[in-house]
Order: structure tokens, then sequence, then C-alpha cells
């Protein structure tokens, strides 16, 4: 008897997959009459699982789009955080088709795609809305695909794996992405968040338009009028909803129970603690160090110029912050944003050592290679998903990961306007760009005073204070012009080849339709 592969237990084993070999594996070895039928809401739910790997955790994506800027920096800390150099070849532009992290970001994005082709398939008879759901979670997988790598594989449903797929690049992978998002919009749902939505998919649509001239060309992109009037009416149509608004509390949209109070909160991940979530999301363990609770890998850290963008009362910069499941904190030592000076045992005030038995105080200075006694504090630690203390003993946490929020429509809108587009009102919010980014700023949630001007240099450092390690960095220094720009450790203008990732070799080695990316 021939032993075949349920379509759930085929996604099981890619979910577990990590390197391009099993991938390629699926892309190549496998035939229709190897997948059994299977129940359509199952295979659905299997798609939003594998969206955990490439997005979740301080990999993958996440690391493609902060290591790679201003915000971030993955220090080799003595013999902590070598990692063959990967962390600081990211961070100094000089990575190559071998690089681990741009291998499985590449994979694991064609994982999202090939588990939502599954659901397609016209043996599973999926619901109008299931089929809505799978191909807007298909078209955010090609979405990451293209920003990162400019070519996006892709196979019709049901079509052989066997083959090689075909591939899109460029405008004409936008061009497909728009057009799926706007088939599928009035069949999604309006929410929750954590599911495929209406204003996710308006959301999608505002990155697409206002990025078509960075696609068209990157190194010098411009802004058509028509496009920008497509990102300021798609911003109407969210906030006209009324369905979001700013959180009490500017954490609140990252905290544990963020399902339930994050307000602002458009698109997201489910996680539930104590049951399940993305491999390592908890993304306080990577910048926490060892003797801190919950304990940590002391790896990360912020760098000084873009804490500086910071006004000393702005909360986005750090609070004391109250919420469920986190600690006592009797002394009310500030336990989100950036960690900076001495640390302590929130539940008894304590202050806390290094392992040498050192004050364990974080420092504003940071170098990409740290050496000496003071190796285990240097950096400015950045907390913006407040820490689950209930569930962190069982490996998994309660915060949902944000991908879009509310805040983020209003400064694309902004922007928009600023690029071209032509002002309307929506909400109360303003239709001036210096309106919309003062209606965030001056919230009570963030304290940050309004600004008195606004051209497009302040709107990238906004979107910065705003957005600040929720993934956008890199799309948005590349939009803006400033992603080759020198830095505080990278001191050369990078080639103009970085703004965008090659592709895998071990990719291009299985399929012929793909080309590699030029310079690489």
């Amino acid at each position: 008897m021939k032993k075949t592969l349920s379509a759930a237990a085929m996604l099981t084993a890619l979910l577990l997959a990590s390197s391009c070999d099993i991938n390629e594996e699926f892309q190549g070895s496998l035939t229709p009459d190897q997948v059994s039928t299977g129940n359509a809401a199952s295979l659905l739910d299997g798609v939003y699982t594998s969206m955990r790997s490439p997005f979740q955790g301080a990999t993958q994506v996440f690391a493609l789009s902060e290591v790679t800027t201003d915000e971030r920096i993955m220090p080799t800390r003595a013999g902590d955080w070598d990692d063959n150099g990967v962390w600081r070849q990211l961070h100094l532009h000089t990575w190559d088709a071998n690089h681990s992290q741009v291998r499985d970001a590449f994979a694991n994005l064609g994982g999202v795609v090939f588990a939502a082709n599954d659901v397609l398939r016209p043996e599973f008879n999926a619901s109008v809305q299931q089929q809505a759901e799978a191909r807007f979670l298909r078209a955010w997988a090609m979405y990451w695909t293209l920003d990162l790598f400019d070519q996006v594989p892709y196979r019709e449903p049901g079509e052989s794996v066997a083959a090689n797929a075909r591939v899109r690049k460029g405008t004409e992978a936008l061009d497909y992405i728009i057009s799926e998002v706007n088939a599928v919009l009035t069949n999604l749902p309006d929410g929750p968040a954590y599911r495929a939505n209406k204003d996710a998919a308006r959301g999608l649509l505002m990155k697409c338009y206002l990025n078509r001239g960075v696609y068209a060309n990157r190194a010098a992109p411009t802004f058509a009028a028509a496009d920008m009037n497509q990102v300021i009416t798609l911003a109407n149509q969210i906030i006209n909803t009324g369905r979001y608004t700013f959180a009490t509390n500017y954490f609140d949209n990252f905290a544990p129970d963020n399902t339930a109070i994050g307000t602002e909160n458009i698109f997201t991940e489910l996680n539930i603690g104590g049951v399940s979530s993305g491999a390592q999301f908890d993304l306080w363990r990577f910048i926490s160090h060892y003797n801190m609770t919950p304990s940590g890998y002391n790896g990360p850290a912020a760098l000084p110029g873009f804490y500086d963008k910071f006004g000393a009362s702005d909360i986005r910069r750090g609070t004391v912050y109250t919420y469920k499941n986190g600690p006592a904190n009797p002394g009310k030592r500030q336990n989100v944003g950036f960690l900076i000076g001495q640390q302590y045992n929130l539940t008894t005030g304590a202050p806390l050592t290094d392992r040498t038995g050192a004050p364990l105080a974080f420092t504003r200075e940071v170098r990409i290679i740290e050496t000496g006694a003071n190796l285990e504090v240097t950096g400015i630690r950045p907390m913006k998903y407040p820490p689950d203390f209930t569930n962190n003993g069982a490996g998994t946490t309660d915060n949902d990961m944000v991908h879009l929020r509310l805040p983020d429509i209003l400064l694309m809108k902004a922007e928009a306007i600023l690029r071209g587009g032509t002002a309307t009102a929506a909400g109360t919010y303003g239709a001036t760009p210096l309106a919309l980014v003062n209606s965030i700023r001056t919230h009570g949630s963030r304290n940050a005073g309004p600004l008195t001007s606004l051209d497009l240099t302040t709107l990238l450092d906004e979107r910065g204070r705003e957005l600040y390690l929720e993934q956008w960095r890199r799309q948005d220094m590349v939009r803006f012009g400033k992603f080759l720009s020198p830095g505080e450790q990278r001191t050369t203008t990078s080639d103009p080849k970085y703004l965008i990732f090659p592709i895998p070799n071990q990719q291009l080695a299985v399929n012929p339709n793909l080309t590699q990316n030029p310079g690489y």
C-alpha cells in the first residue's frame, strides 16, 4: 500500500523546516496524489500557523527588516552572538546569497504561499470567506517576498509541485498582489484583528500603492499622485469604520492581553499563552540579560542615535507599565520601552548585576564587536512587547504579534499628502500631514508634544518613533532614500545592490526560473 501524506501532516513538516534543503524537497518531489483531502478550516488554520515562522521572533523577516537599519544592532559579545558573523553582516550591509537569515526568510515566506495554495485546491471545497482569507495571506507573503527579494515564485492551486515555480518580478508582481487583494476584499470579515480582514486588506493595499515607485526603481523612486490618492482614500475608509481608537497606553497594543486592549491593532498574529505561539516570539528574551526576569539571551540593542530621536516625555521611549501577566513592580521601575542605566529585580527592587558581579547598568555606547569587562551591559535594550510573566515558563506567550495599527495608517496618509496626494479629512485626525502626525504625538498615550512643522525627514523620524521594531524600518528607509546612508557603526555608503536581498543560492540551484539579483 502506498503511503500518502495528509495535507495537515505535510504542512506540519513544512513548518518544522528551517532549511532550504527541506523547502526544495517540497518544491521538487511531491505530486498532487501524495496529498490527501482534508478539512478546509483546519488547512486555513495551518496557513495562519505558517505565518509564524517568517514573521515572529527576532530572525528571518524581522532580522532583515530591523538589524539592517539604524534601529537595531546585534553586537557580538565575546563568544555570544557571533553565529559566524551573520548579525554583523546584516548591520554592516555585507550579506551574500548564502546568508542563513536571507535563506530562511525566502524559504518560509514561500511556505506561507504553499500552505495558502493548498486551501485553494478545488477538492477541499473551501467557502468563499475561507478562500478570501487564504488568498489574502498568500498576497501578504508575496508582498513581503517582493519587498525583500523583488522576485515572487508562484504556482496555481493544484498545479504540480514537480514543475518549477514560475516567477513574477517587480511591478508585475505588485500588480498581481493588488489585483488579488482587491478581488477578495469584500469577502473578508470585518475582524477580528488576528484574522485576515477587510481593513488589513486596505492596509496592505496602502503599502502597495505607497511603494509602487520603489518597486519600479528602488534607487530613485518616484511617487505618482494617483497612487498617493489611492493611499489617502484607503486610509479614510479604514478611519471611517470607527473600529480603531488610540489605546489608553501605547504599550497596550503589545501587551499579553493585546487581543482585548490593543484598540489600535488592525492585523495581528494570534498567540495564546500556555497553548501556542510563534517560536521565540517573546522578543524580550533576546534583549533581556541572563540575570533579568524573565531571563534572556543578552543580545540585541538599540543605537544611541535612534534613542535620541525621542523626547524625554515621550511615553514610547519608556514608562512604568502595569499590565495583565506583568510583574508586581512596587518600586515603579521602568519596565517597557528603551531600558538604559541600572536594572532592577522588579519584584524585590534589588539592583541587578551582570555575571561578573558588576552592576547591570545598560550603557548608551555599543559596538558591533564587544570585548572587555563591560561587554554584557553595552547597549540600550528596547522592550516593546511587555514580557508575559504568567506564561514565560511554558515557553509560549499571550502577546499577539502586531502587523498593522491605526497610527501606521495615519502616518501613511500624511506621507501620501506630502508626496502630492490631495488632502482630505476623515475622523477627528485632521486633513493636513502635520495635524495627522500631531494627533498621534499629542494623545495621552504618547505625550510626545506637537511638532511645529513637518517634512519628509521629520516624518521618517516619526515613523521610527511610532513603529520601532514593527518590521517596517528597512522598507521605510528604502522609500525615503536613507537605507544606504552611513550610520553609527557602518561609516560608508552601501552599494545599491543592498536595496534588495539576493536570491538564496539553494533556491537558484533548484529553480531555473529564478535569476540572481544584480550585484550578487
